[in-house]
Protein backbone atom coordinates (compact mmCIF):
# COMPACT_ATOMS: atom_id res chain seq x y z
CA UNK A 1 0.00 0.00 0.00
CA UNK A 2 1.60 3.04 -1.26
CA UNK A 3 0.67 5.82 1.53
CA UNK A 4 1.47 9.46 1.01
CA UNK A 5 1.92 12.16 3.56
CA UNK A 6 1.46 15.76 2.70
CA UNK A 7 0.49 19.03 4.22
CA UNK A 8 -2.77 19.46 4.32
CA UNK A 9 -3.75 22.09 1.81
CA UNK A 10 -7.37 21.07 0.73
CA UNK A 11 -10.09 22.10 3.19
CA UNK A 12 -12.50 18.99 2.10
CA UNK A 13 -10.08 16.11 2.81
CA UNK A 14 -9.22 17.73 5.98
CA UNK A 15 -13.00 18.20 6.30
CA UNK A 16 -13.59 14.42 5.42
CA UNK A 17 -10.83 13.29 8.54
CA UNK A 18 -12.24 15.74 11.59
CA UNK A 19 -15.50 17.51 10.35
CA UNK A 20 -18.74 16.75 11.44
CA UNK A 21 -20.99 14.80 9.09
CA UNK A 22 -23.60 17.17 9.68
CA UNK A 23 -21.96 20.50 9.25
CA UNK A 24 -24.13 22.55 12.22
CA UNK A 25 -22.66 19.90 14.84
CA UNK A 26 -20.58 20.87 17.58
CA UNK A 27 -17.89 18.71 16.51
CA UNK A 28 -13.84 19.44 17.50
CA UNK A 29 -12.69 20.27 14.20
CA UNK A 30 -9.08 19.78 15.74
CA UNK A 31 -9.41 23.18 17.23
CA UNK A 32 -9.70 22.45 21.27
CA UNK A 33 -5.83 22.57 21.10
CA UNK A 34 -4.85 25.33 18.36
CA UNK A 35 -6.88 27.83 19.52
CA UNK A 36 -7.20 29.54 23.07
CA UNK A 37 -9.90 27.63 25.03
CA UNK A 38 -12.31 31.03 25.00
CA UNK A 39 -12.14 31.30 21.37
CA UNK A 40 -12.74 27.30 20.77
CA UNK A 41 -15.66 27.13 23.38
CA UNK A 42 -17.59 30.66 21.75
CA UNK A 43 -17.42 29.02 18.58
CA UNK A 44 -20.45 26.85 17.24
CA UNK A 45 -21.72 24.70 14.37
CA UNK A 46 -20.48 25.87 11.04
CA UNK A 47 -18.00 28.66 12.44
CA UNK A 48 -15.96 25.96 13.25
CA UNK A 49 -15.36 24.53 9.75
CA UNK A 50 -14.69 28.02 8.35
CA UNK A 51 -12.49 28.74 10.76
CA UNK A 52 -10.51 25.54 9.76
CA UNK A 53 -11.21 26.85 6.02
CA UNK A 54 -9.13 29.67 6.71
CA UNK A 55 -6.37 27.76 8.65
CA UNK A 56 -6.13 25.61 5.55
CA UNK A 57 -5.31 28.93 3.82
CA UNK A 58 -2.47 29.63 5.69
CA UNK A 59 1.15 29.02 5.77
CA UNK A 60 1.71 26.39 7.30
CA UNK A 61 -1.67 24.93 7.10
CA UNK A 62 -2.47 23.31 9.98
CA UNK A 63 -1.05 19.68 9.91
CA UNK A 64 -0.70 16.99 7.07
CA UNK A 65 -2.39 14.35 5.60
CA UNK A 66 -1.90 10.66 4.50
CA UNK A 67 -3.56 9.43 1.04
CA UNK A 68 -3.72 6.00 -0.40
CA UNK A 69 -4.13 6.75 -3.86
CA UNK A 70 -6.61 9.82 -4.06
CA UNK A 71 -8.32 8.80 -1.05
CA UNK A 72 -7.58 10.47 2.35
CA UNK A 73 -7.28 8.08 5.26
CA UNK A 74 -5.52 10.37 7.70
CA UNK A 75 -4.61 13.30 9.66
CA UNK A 76 -2.25 14.82 12.00
CA UNK A 77 -1.86 18.26 13.63
CA UNK A 78 1.12 19.99 13.60
CA UNK A 79 2.02 23.48 14.25
CA UNK A 80 4.35 26.39 15.89
CA UNK A 81 3.43 25.30 20.01
CA UNK A 82 3.41 28.74 20.86
CA UNK A 83 0.47 29.41 18.57
CA UNK A 84 -1.57 26.74 20.18
CA UNK A 85 -3.02 26.34 23.74
CA UNK A 86 0.15 24.36 24.81
CA UNK A 87 1.60 27.81 25.03
CA UNK A 88 0.06 27.87 28.15
CA UNK A 89 -1.30 24.68 29.01
CA UNK A 90 -0.38 24.48 32.93
CA UNK A 91 -0.64 20.44 32.93
CA UNK A 92 2.01 20.09 29.87
CA UNK A 93 5.19 22.06 31.00
CA UNK A 94 7.93 23.92 29.08
CA UNK A 95 11.25 21.50 28.85
CA UNK A 96 13.02 24.77 27.50
CA UNK A 97 12.46 28.46 25.51
CA UNK A 98 13.21 26.74 21.91
CA UNK A 99 10.46 27.58 19.57
CA UNK A 100 9.24 23.91 19.25
CA UNK A 101 6.32 22.55 17.10
CA UNK A 102 3.49 20.45 18.47
CA UNK A 103 2.01 17.12 17.45
CA UNK A 104 -1.38 16.70 19.35
CA UNK A 105 -4.00 14.62 16.93
CA UNK A 106 -3.06 11.12 14.76
CA UNK A 107 -6.32 9.90 13.18
CA UNK A 108 -6.95 6.94 10.89
CA UNK A 109 -10.33 6.55 9.35
CA UNK A 110 -11.87 3.53 9.98
CA UNK A 111 -11.02 0.41 8.16
CA UNK A 112 -7.38 1.68 7.37
CA UNK A 113 -6.46 1.28 10.41
CA UNK A 114 -3.80 -1.25 11.80
CA UNK A 115 -1.88 -0.66 8.62
CA UNK A 116 1.05 1.82 10.21
CA UNK A 117 -0.74 4.77 8.87
CA UNK A 118 -0.22 6.44 12.13
CA UNK A 119 3.43 5.94 11.94
CA UNK A 120 3.64 7.74 8.52
CA UNK A 121 1.35 10.17 9.79
CA UNK A 122 3.76 10.87 12.52
CA UNK A 123 6.85 10.85 9.89
CA UNK A 124 5.06 13.35 8.18
CA UNK A 125 4.60 15.71 11.05
CA UNK A 126 8.03 15.44 12.24
CA UNK A 127 8.97 16.43 8.70
CA UNK A 128 6.99 19.23 7.61
CA UNK A 129 7.84 20.97 10.89
CA UNK A 130 11.48 20.47 9.63
CA UNK A 131 10.73 22.01 6.66
CA UNK A 132 9.42 24.94 8.40
CA UNK A 133 12.82 25.14 10.72
CA UNK A 134 11.38 23.90 14.05
CA UNK A 135 14.44 23.46 16.17
CA UNK A 136 12.36 20.15 17.88
CA UNK A 137 8.80 18.54 17.72
CA UNK A 138 6.71 17.30 20.99
CA UNK A 139 3.87 15.50 21.48
CA UNK A 140 1.80 14.64 24.44
CA UNK A 141 0.62 10.73 23.96
CA UNK A 142 -0.32 8.54 26.72
CA UNK A 143 1.86 5.99 28.48
CA UNK A 144 -0.47 3.54 28.21
CA UNK A 145 2.15 0.23 28.45
CA UNK A 146 0.65 -1.56 25.52
CA UNK A 147 -2.50 -1.58 27.41
CA UNK A 148 -6.10 -1.10 25.25
CA UNK A 149 -7.04 2.35 25.93
CA UNK A 150 -10.43 4.10 24.46
CA UNK A 151 -10.14 4.75 20.29
CA UNK A 152 -11.88 8.11 20.90
CA UNK A 153 -9.10 9.27 23.38
CA UNK A 154 -6.52 7.49 21.32
CA UNK A 155 -5.96 10.24 19.05
CA UNK A 156 -2.99 11.87 21.09
CA UNK A 157 -1.26 8.68 20.58
CA UNK A 158 0.71 6.29 22.60
CA UNK A 159 4.84 6.64 24.19
CA UNK A 160 5.42 3.72 21.89
CA UNK A 161 4.17 5.05 18.55
CA UNK A 162 6.56 8.18 19.43
CA UNK A 163 9.32 5.91 20.84
CA UNK A 164 9.27 4.17 17.32
CA UNK A 165 9.86 7.41 15.51
CA UNK A 166 12.85 8.28 17.63
CA UNK A 167 11.35 10.55 19.99
CA UNK A 168 12.49 10.40 23.60
CA UNK A 169 10.64 10.85 26.74
CA UNK A 170 11.44 14.66 27.81
CA UNK A 171 9.28 15.30 31.15
CA UNK A 172 6.06 13.57 32.87
CA UNK A 173 2.89 16.01 32.29
CA UNK A 174 0.34 16.77 35.17
CA UNK A 175 -2.27 15.28 32.23
CA UNK A 176 -4.18 12.08 32.43
CA UNK A 177 -6.35 10.89 29.48
CA UNK A 178 -8.80 8.32 30.02
CA UNK A 179 -6.90 6.81 33.08
CA UNK A 180 -3.42 6.92 31.71
CA UNK A 181 -0.78 9.58 31.95
CA UNK A 182 0.20 11.99 29.48
CA UNK A 183 3.86 12.13 28.65
CA UNK A 184 5.95 14.41 26.72
CA UNK A 185 7.84 12.84 23.88
CA UNK A 186 10.72 14.93 22.06
CA UNK A 187 12.36 14.51 19.10
CA UNK A 188 15.51 17.08 18.24
CA UNK A 189 15.75 18.60 14.92
CA UNK A 190 18.65 20.87 15.08
CA UNK A 191 20.75 22.41 17.29
CA UNK A 192 19.44 25.45 19.09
Amino acid sequence: MGIEVRPATSFEDVKTMVGPKRPDANVCWCLSYRIPSKQNQALRGTERGELVKQLVAQDPPPGVLAYDGGEVVGWAAVHPRADTSFAGNRKIPHVDGADVWSIWCIRVRPGYRGKGISHQLLAGAVDMARTYGAPAVEGYPVDNGGRKMDLTMAYVGTRKLFEDAGFTKAADTNSVLNGFPRVLMRLELQPH
